[in-house]
């Protein structure tokens, strides 16, 4: 069973994946994905050049890019998620006989669904997730770049066969997040 859990930017949705992962599935995190590409030498060269960026500190640069609007967030997406899509195949293909969970902020945005048996969208209120994600140690401005680059829950939801509000404590997330997977 292919089981994807999507949804907006620090809504829950690697919270959810760590108890669903107690359930022994397999797990893919896109934002690890993303993560280790920035580590990665060979992606860091084909940035810099793709990008025009001339120092060492590649992701500071690629924020700056996006600060001062050099660099479109669309563009830089366009450019990463390929290769991320590129890991997610080949780990459906190499956990084939297995119970998998794919982590995949931009699953509805990028019409990922077919790949999926259940899709699980996590949600919280805009400013709840604004404040996870200033508390995590994030900017404002890139929240709301981020942001806008998801659709809107309402037209997520039609993609989705259940739903987690999560506005309220663990252990309630953890709560509906058990009862899901009683329903699984």
């Amino acid at each position: 069973m292919n089981i994807g859990v999507t949804g907006s930017l620090s809504s829950g949705k690697s919270t959810v994946v760590k108890l669903l992962a107690k359930k022994n599935y397999k797990v893919f995190s896109a934002d690890k994905i993303v993560k280790s590409l920035y580590r990665s030498y060979s992606f860091k060269r084909k940035l810099k050049k793709k990008f025009k960026i001339e120092g060492k500190n590649v992701l500071k640069e690629v924020r700056e890019k996006l600060s001062d609007k050099s660099l479109k967030l669309k563009f830089l997406g366009n450019f990463i998620q390929p290769m991320v899509r590129k890991k997610m195949f080949k780990f459906l293909k190499n956990n084939k006989t297995k119970n998998k969970i794919l982590e995949i902020p931009l699953l509805v945005e990028n019409r990922l669904m077919k790949y999926f048996d259940i899709i699980i969208l996590v949600s919280a209120p805009k400013n709840v997730r604004l404040k996870r994600y200033l508390q995590s140690g994030g900017k404002k401005f890139f929240f709301d770049l981020l942001d806008k680059n998801q659709i809107t829950i309402k037209k997520k939801v039609k993609h989705c066969d259940f739903i987690i509000v999560n506005n309220k404590t663990k252990k309630y997330l953890y709560r509906r997040t058990n009862v899901i997977m009683n329903n699984i």
